[in-house]
């Protein structure tokens, strides 16, 4: 029998990710595998390989809404200068890491003034359509375990995915 993509199975695919005009943004080195249904993927994405099997092949184009959100220009922030640690290297581009009581948040320098930096709080791929071209490698039956988590155990022992 052959197996297919259904929640609860983990899938390892390959996968080029380009943006609406053809960029690569990110490939695979290895099979990412992801446990299916738990939304550990983009959705938009997830939803697609639903009832593939190995060897499929699929392209399959993502709107920024399913992927990482619309451009949220409310995001976007000025500080003053002094806020920032003096010597901190600070180009555009970089990211910068600021810390609040509760959480921190990892923003993008958008622009650089006399007396001012403008952070910019989205995700780099907000706003981008993200077309995968993508091939199933593999498929299986998940662990117990992995099901109790909603993700993969990856066998490098920490847990965590390595890209």
């Amino acid at each position: 029998m052959t197996l297919t993509i259904t929640p609860q199975k983990v899938v390892g695919f390959h996968y080029v990710l380009t943006n609406a005009d053809d960029e690569i943004l990110d490939r695979s080195d290895e099979a990412l595998e992801y446990l299916h249904g738990f939304n550990n993927i983009i959705p938009g994405l997830e939803k697609e390989l639903d009832g593939l099997t190995i060897g499929d092949k699929k392209t399959v184009s993502v709107p920024a809404a399913d992927a990482y959100g619309e451009y949220d220009d409310s995001l976007i922030h000025e500080f003053p200068k002094s806020a920032f640690t003096p010597g901190e290297e600070l180009e555009v581009g970089l990211e910068v890491e600021l810390e609040s009581d509760q959480s921190s948040v990892v923003m993008l320098i958008k622009e650089i003034g006399e007396d001012t930096i403008t952070l910019d709080g989205n995700h780099p791929l907000a706003g981008e359509t993200l077309n995968f071209d993508v091939e199933i490698a593999s498929i299986r039956e998940a662990t117990k375990e992995e099901l109790e988590h909603g993700h993969v155990h990856s066998g490098d022992g920490d847990g965590h995915h390595h890209h």
